[in-house]
């Protein structure tokens, strides 16, 4: 059973978005683990990681959850664990994960030097497991080539196999394959992919905000998979909201006052995915009433229109286990734009 390690040089590069693809693309039988766990949840009196949670359910893995993790706090994992026994740990992982599997992947945490104190950075697992260690690099083009060069020039990776890198969220990949990659294939390095930026795939649902915000949702509870595009915060008077290309903007959620009766009716008024309530205020019977007959959910939160603006401004877009069109698209994307044949010996 062959073993891969996906890492990033940044944070949200896309390292799991791109194992859920290369695993539809593989049709193989796989495992997945996450020894050093990044994404909290608190879920039935349990701690577990929110991507291990997803592999899981979209693989039918029939693991728990908080046993693909060894754990997501450095201070007390170093204070429990040294390095053989954390090498012990990651093997204990494998061979559960491993059982009756075609190839297994491991995610490192959010980047590339992430647990390097506690032995669980992407190096040291690829070392500890025997695995080939693929880098994922996204951001704008100049700072992707800066990664790579930085890569090679500066970062030790010993006697890891490092089976190459994919390139991720290119933002002209035209410009992009026909400027830099030459440069970059200068450098030997292997590049397994060079993948665009696709729009539709940072984009959530107000199914996913309603969760996120922890929102009561009044009305349109059926309409709750509709996408989100656009953020409004409605705190100008009607009349401007109107005037204003902002509000005409489709897919939008427009967040206001409860109380704000001639905002909410301009909201309803056109293509709006959904309507955030703030300070706990509930609108007039008649809007509720409207709301409904346009199918139009209405989310209803406790805080002011500030501080859920300022959340939801930090709502990291993660993709869920029912996003079937997000995850065909991820799956198309990586036969279309990763060299599958580089992989048809794991």
């Amino acid at each position: 059973m062959h073993r891969l390690v996906i890492t990033s040089m940044h944070p949200n590069a896309g390292k799991t978005t791109l194992i859920i693809g290369l695993a539809k693309a593989l049709q193989k039988k796989i495992g997945y683990i996450k020894p050093f766990g990044d994404r909290l949840l608190y879920r039935k009196k349990r701690l577990w990681d929110y991507d291990t949670a997803l592999m899981n359910s979209i693989f039918g893995l029939e693991q728990d959850p908080a046993e693909m993790s060894i754990g997501f706090d450095h201070a007390r994992l170093l204070y429990i664990f040294d390095e053989e026994t954390i090498k012990k740990k990651v093997l204990d992982l494998q061979e559960v994960a491993s059982t009756d599997k075609e190839l297994l992947f491991v995610e490192s945490g959010k980047e590339i030097s992430y647990g390097v104190s506690i032995y669980l950075d992407a190096i040291s697992l690829t070392k500890s497991l025997g695995a080939e260690l693929v880098i994922v690099i996204s951001g704008k083009e100049e700072t992707i080539v800066d990664d790579i060069i930085f890569l090679k020039n500066h970062i030790n990776l010993g006697k890891v196999n490092l089976k190459g890198i994919i390139i991720n969220k290119v933002p002209n990949l035209e410009d992009f394959i026909n400027i830099h990659l030459p440069k970059i294939h200068m450098l030997n390095i292997n590049v397994l992919g060079v993948i665009p930026h696709y729009e539709e795939l940072p984009q959530f649902t107000v199914n996913f905000l309603a969760d996120r915000l922890f929102a009561r949702v009044i009305t349109g509870e059926s309409f709750l998979n509709r996408p989100v595009r656009n953020i409004i915060v409605g705190s100008m008077s009607a009349n401007a909201a109107k005037n204003s290309a902002y509000f005409l903007e489709k897919n939008k959620v427009v967040i206001t006052s409860g109380d704000r009766n001639d905002m909410i009716a301009t909201a309803l008024e056109s293509d709006t995915s959904a309507i955030v309530l703030t300070c706990n205020i509930e609108p007039a019977p008649e809007l509720i009433s409207k709301a409904s007959e346009r199918q139009i959910p209405l989310l209803l939160v406790s805080p002011d229109t500030y501080q859920i603006a300022k959340q939801i401004e930090l709502i990291e877009p993660l993709l869920q286990t029912d996003d079937n069109d997000k995850i065909l698209l991820i799956e198309e994307m990586i036969k279309k734009y990763v060299k599958l044949v580089e992989f048809s010996g794991s």
